[in-house]
Parts: C-alpha cells; sequence; structure tokens
C-alpha cells in the first residue's frame, strides 16, 4: 500500500462523510429544528418588547 492508495482512501472518506452531513443537513426531521434556529436572533427582540410593555403598564397603575 502505497502513499497514493492512502490519499485516494482519504479522499473516497472525506466524499462519504460530505455525503452524509448534506444528508443528514437537508432530511425533513431536522427542518423543524433548523426553523427554530434560524427565528433565535428576534427571540430577544420579542422578549423586549413584552418586557417594555409591562414595564409601560406598570407605570400607567401609580
Amino acid at each position: 500500500m502505497d502513499i497514493n492508495t492512502l490519499r485516494g482512501l482519504g479522499t473516497v472518506f472525506a466524499f462519504i462523510a460530505f455525503v452524509g452531513v448534506v444528508i443528514w443537513a437537508y432530511s425533513a426531521s431536522k427542518k423543524k429544528d433548523f426553523d427554530e434556529a434560524a427565528q433565535l436572533p428576534f427571540a430577544d427582540e420579542e422578549d423586549e418588547q413584552a418586557a417594555g410593555e409591562q414595564h409601560k403598564d406598570a407605570r400607567s397603575d401609580k
């Protein structure tokens, strides 16, 4: 077994790993998880708006 055979096997292994990651990323079962993760940057804005409204309501009660 020479170095070129090892390089070829390494290339095949990397390609198989790449195909596995692509299949995992585009599988329908992961869509919900990825959609939730995509909305994470906007979650803080909703929390701040809700807190601001509560703070505004607390001031108007006085």
